[in-house]
Formats: structure tokens, C-alpha cells, sequence
């Protein structure tokens, strides 16, 4: 636990999501051109976590789709041979982590009946045969977060020798290390995987290993661990485990192997590098990518955006949902003809933190609504957006719901619309229609990345209380490019005041 405490600090906050995942990132109030990554230096992080300590680039190309997908390391090797520890030296080793996901194959051992657990408790079910795994669901899950969406990792209890009814939520990774003993087993499996490395130790430390881990962390017996590893463990590895080596592109030594990961952090980070893409710029002048809009600023009709009155109360947004009729009898007998919203999810989620004021608006309107949020802030030397934080409300997370939830999705304004792209693309990996999102704004810069952000998601209606002419590129303090809606509050205050909203 001080090991996990300390690994903490380094990551300097650890969010704990409703149902039990975690998100290891950097903490709200801190500015990011102040945050320097830290190398997880001797971490010990438990398996099916996402890790962050730089926040997620963006993923996706000028046209909206995905670049690439997730890239994804298997690491196999017999019991207690050192895979957990590989795997945690390569994210040491990585330095600033974009966004890992460390996931154990441990976790999708089948359901077992009363009859297999009370084998199990006198150690005599076999779990290291590869019948004993959920193949197919743990492909399902690794195909997920490979092509970029949402999915849900089973919980297995090893005091309990049984498969938990809870899951865990995870999304957006970079990085996905999928480690254990079978990784390497099925060919199915294997067509998933950018890299596979098999972990050799010797026969007599991965026993070592074994007896001191299962004796402290699972509470079992020293008998009972050699009974089942002479019966079970020693067979698979020779049967199954050690044969899977030949399909390994690296083989790496159960310790002493500070050499071996180094070449793999260095191959990761070249794989990285070439996957990247950086268009904000493009974004912020946009019009240069819109030939039918090149001789000047496009009209508020050509922008495709709903302007809002200046009224006290903006409830417009509310008009882009459909609605059906309703008859009700009030309490003296008088029937009454109103409308209903027609969707069968509907919630809010927040870019943080310039969403934030518009929740209140929202809940006002919509007394029961469900707020997610999503962090996505500059980075310090690039001035492109991170993805930091994600939390999303159930109708979004699971899938099958995803689908039919309506979206207000709020932001202050909408700049070079970097921030706003990437919130869209995070909302579409999840399964939301675009057609079912309604992003509200205060404002918008005419000649800024709107133009961009409607060609490439023109179904998203984009609602917003005022539209100011143009952007204007700025150098900050940290030597990062931005760029300043100007006159900067659309039609409120003063116009000759200096602008105030950068981007």
C-alpha cells in the first residue's frame, strides 16, 4: 500500500470512478504549463488502471476519424516470472506517460460453480489451463480499447476464487499492456497485439516468487501452493506458457533486464511519434480550408451555428431535442394538451472548467440531469490539447445506451475549436450519434475552427449566445502559441476593452 501511496504523489492525483476504475492524472487547479512529467519511479500499480501523468494527444486526424488505434504490448511468461514488474519498468521507463492501461488477463478467469470453488479452496481447480480463461470476452474487451472505445473489464476475486459481478470502466488509452501467463496462446489473440514479449525466468525463482506472493497477498497455505503447482502450474507452463515463446517478437530475462527495457520504451515512443499529429494551427484559421468561404467571414447562416437572443434565460438549446404530445387530466377534470421530451437518455457534460457556469443554466431547465465532465487542457510546449480527465454519465458509458442519449454538450467558446473537436471525438469512441449532440456556447469566433468543427461533424447542432469576428495569435509567458477571441464577450460590455477569452 505505501508503494501504491507513493505512486500517487508521483502522479500527483488519483480520481476513483463510481464503479470502481481508477484515472491516475493531474489535478484540477494546476495550471498544465506549470506540470512537468515525472517518471513513475518504482511504481506499483495495480492492473486494469489507466495511468496518466501528460494528458491524451489527440488521436484523431483534420477529418475527425482516427489515426490510428490504441498500441497494444502483450507480455507472457510463466507464474510469478516477473511480468507485472516488465510491465511497470516500461512505464517507468516511458517518462511522460500519454495514457497507459496496465490489463491483466488474471481478470477474466470464467465464473466459477459452487462445486469448481470448493476446488479451489483445497487447491485443486486448475486455473492454468486455457479453458480456464474467457478468451473470447477478453478479446472483446482488448478489441475495444484497441479501436478506441469504451469497455468494460471483469473483476476476479482471488480470495474468493470467483468472478465479482462488478465490473471496471475504462477508455482512452494509448497504451495497453495485456499481461499473463496465456497472452501469447491464442492466435486469435495474437493478431490484436503491436508487440509481444515473453518474460524467461528460472523454474526455481518463479517458485520463490510464487510462494512468497500467494502466502502474503491471497493467503494460501505453503502446501497448498506446491500441491497446485506441481499438479497444474508446472504442467501448463510446460504445455502451453513455454511454447507460446516462439510467437514473441522480444524475449526478456525475469530480471536484470534494464537493457531489454530500454530498446522496448524506445521502440514504443518511436511507434508514438509517428501515430502523432498536431493541427491546431489549421484550426485557427480554418477558413483557408473552406474554398467556398475564402473571399471573407462566412455569415452566421453559413456557419450553420443557432444564435441565441440576448434574453436572461437561454432555453433554445432545449429546442433541438424532439418532443411528442401529451395529454394530462389535472385534479378538477380539465385535460391539458403539452409537449414531452422524446428520448430515452438525455445528459449534460461539462469541458472543464470554462463549461462549468452553464451546468447551473442546464440543471435549471432539466431538474434531473446527469453532468459528466472531461478535462482537456494546452500543452505547455505544443499548445496542442490533452485529454486528462474523463467522467461520463452510465447512459454514455455503456454502449448500448450510448446510441440513443441526447447530448448538451457545454463549453464556454468555441476558439480554434481544438478543445471542442476533441470533446465531439470523445462522445463519438462512446457510440453517441453526432446527430444527438447540442454544443452550447456563450461565444464563438466567426473566422476561428467553427468553420473547421461543422464540415467535419455537420450533424452536431452548435447553439451559442454571441459570434465575434475573428481569432488573433499570441505568444504566452511559457512561449506557447494561443490565440484570442476578439472583441472577446461578443456583443456584452465595452468593445474597445481589451480582449479577455484566449484559447
Amino acid at each position: 500500500m505505501t508503494d501504491y501511496l507513493d505512486a500517487r504523489s508521483r502522479c500527483r492525483s488519483q480520481s476513483v470512478n463510481t464503479d470502481g476504475s481508477t484515472t491516475v492524472a493531474s489535478p484540477l487547479p494546476t495550471p498544465i504549463a506549470n506540470i512537468k512529467s515525472t517518471p513513475l519511479i518504482g511504481t506499483k500499480v495495480p492492473t486494469n488502471t489507466i495511468l496518466k501523468s501528460h494528458g491524451r494527444p489527440p488521436w484523431y486526424g483534420e477529418d475527425g476519424q482516427s489515426i490510428s488505434p490504441a498500441f497494444v504490448i502483450a507480455i507472457a511468461g510463466g507464474s510469478s516470472s516477473g511480468k507485472t514488474h516488465v510491465a511497470r519498468q516500461i512505464v517507468r521507463a516511458l517518462g511522460s506517460i500519454p495514457a497507459v492501461v496496465i490489463m491483466s488477463q488474471d481478470s477474466f478467469y470464467k465464473k466459477h460453480t459452487p462445486e469448481e470453488v470448493a476446488l479451489a479452496f483445497a487447491s485443486r481447480l486448475d486455473v492454468d489451463h486455457p479453458n480456464s480463461i474467457d478468451m473470447d470476452l477478453f478479446a472483446s474487451c482488448l478489441s475495444d480499447l484497441k479501436n478506441l472505445q469504451q469497455t468494460k473489464i471483469p473483476v476476479y476475486s482471488f480470495t474468493e476464487h470467483q468472478r465479482l459481478d462488478e465490473t471496471q470502466y475504462l477508455y482512452g488509452a494509448t497504451i495497453i499492456i495485456a499481461e499473463g501467463i496465456l497472452t501469447l496462446h491464442d492466435p486469435e489473440m495474437r493478431k490484436l497485439y503491436d508487440l509481444k514479449i515473453f518474460v524467461q525466468a528460472d523454474s526455481d525463482l518463479m517458485l520463490a516468487r510464487r510462494i512468497a506472493r500467494d502466502t502474503k497477498e491471497r493467503g494460501r497455505s505453503v502446501d497448498g501452493i506446491l500441491e497446485q503447482y506441481l499438479r497444474y502450474v508446472k504442467p501448463s507452463y510446460d504445455n502451453f506458457v513455454l511454447p507460446s515463446a516462439r510467437h514473441a517478437d522480444i524475449i526478456v530475462p525475469g530480471k536484470d533486464n534494464a537493457v531489454a527495457i530500454e530498446l522496448i520504451s524506445t521502440h514504443i515512443q518511436r511507434q508514438l511519434e509517428r501515430r502523432s499529429r498536431h493541427f491546431r494551427q489549421k484550426m485557427a484559421a480554418s477558413l483557408s480550408l473552406m474554398p467556398s468561404l475564402s473571399r471573407g467571414p462566412p455569415s452566421t447562416d453559413e456557419l450553420g451555428v443557432t444564435v441565441l437572443e440576448q434574453t436572461p434565460q437561454l432555453k433554445r438549446a432545449m429546442e433541438k431535442l424532439p418532443y411528442r404530445d401529451v395529454t394530462i387530466e389535472t385534479p378538477v377534470g380539465v385535460q391539458s394538451t403539452g409537449k414531452a421530451i422524446d428520448v430515452e437518455s438525455l445528459c449534460g457534460v461539462s469541458v472543464l472548467r470554462s463549461g462549468g457556469p452553464l451546468e447551473l443554466g442546464l440543471q435549471r431547465v432539466i431538474h434531473d440531469v446527469p453532468i459528466g465532465s472531461l478535462l482537456v487542457q494546452s500543452d505547455s510546449k505544443t499548445g496542442e490539447p490533452l485529454l486528462f480527465h474523463a467522467k461520463l454519465p452510465d447512459c454514455i458509458r455503456e454502449r448500448h445506451r450510448a446510441v440513443n442519449t441526447w447530448v448538451f454538450l457545454l463549453d464556454a467558446q468555441i476558439g480554434t475549436g481544438a478543445a471542442g473537436f476533441m470533446a465531439i471525438r470523445v462522445l463519438l469512441d462512446h457510440g453517441v450519434n453526432p446527430a444527438h449532440i447540442i454544443f452550447v456556447t456563450f461565444l464563438v469566433a466567426r473566422s476561428g475552427g467553427v468553420a473547421h468543427l461543422r464540415r467535419t461533424f455537420p450533424d452536431v447542432n452548435i447553439v451559442t449566445g454571441a459570434v465575434d469576428d475573428g481569432l488573433r495569435e499570441v505568444w504566452l509567458e511559457n512561449a506557447h502559441k494561443a490565440w484570442v477571441v476578439e472583441p472577446g464577450m461578443g456583443q456584452i460590455g465595452n468593445p474597445s476593452s481589451p480582449p479577455r477569452s484566449a484559447c
